[in-house]
């Protein structure tokens, strides 16, 4: 019989007992017990139980802060990636979507970070909760993060006024995620070097 002194909640009382630690503290363990976790064995095993075991959390505390296992999941997957898919401003938008796209596209296909996304897009189809984690802690973040970079280049005539920012997101980053989750062709450095080229001289301004 397992004794549950040793547990996960018993933990949390041994921390109480010396002085709690901050929520926010906990939370980032727990991200960061979630995402390495996700990122060595894959969304299939992965359980409230066992991130409550591996970060010496209770179950209660994890339910309270994630509706779902997906939900849970996808925070520890960006939480895992978050920085090195930072976007870069050094003032040259071509130089900028290259390092980002770049950046990304290593992450997915020479990291089981790729894996874990198709996964993770997979699930959410029949989990809501996933869903609607991953439109707000990821989708929307990421395209926030991008449009404002593009924002920026169109302020100082690098992309002609008028174009659609959240289009020109859809253009890269969906062409990316195309060849990720319909892999009939490999997302390679030359394929990321095209596509910014391509787009950016299609909507750069003309001169006169």
């Amino acid at each position: 019989m397992a004794n549950k002194a040793n547990g996960p909640a018993a933990k949390e009382g041994n921390a109480r007992g010396r002085g709690r630690r901050p929520a926010d503290e906990v939370r980032a363990d727990v991200l960061r017990t979630a995402g390495d976790l996700l990122l060595t064995e894959g969304i299939a095993d992965l359980t409230f139980e066992r991130i409550a075991r591996a970060s010496g959390v209770s179950k209660t505390t994890l339910y309270k802060w994630w509706p779902s296992k997906g939900a849970l999941a996808l925070d520890g997957y960006f939480h895992a990636v978050e920085q090195t898919l930072a976007f870069p401003d050094t003032g040259d938008i071509r130089a900028d979507l290259l390092t980002q796209l770049r950046a990304f596209a290593d992450v997915m296909t020479h990291t089981p970070g790729g894996r874990v996304l198709t996964e993770l897009i997979g699930e959410s189809q029949t989990d809501e909760d996933l869903a609607t984690a991953y439109r707000k802690l990821y989708s929307s973040h990421r395209r926030r993060l991008a449009a404002e970079r593009l924002h920026r280049a169109q302020e100082v005539g690098q992309i002609r006024t008028g174009i659609d920012v959240q289009v020109l997101v859809d253009q890269l980053w969906g062409a990316v995620y195309h060849r990720l989750l319909i892999p009939d062709e490999p997302v390679t450095d030359d394929f990321v070097v095209a596509l910014v080229n391509n787009l950016l001289d299609g909507v750069r301004p003309t001169p006169g």
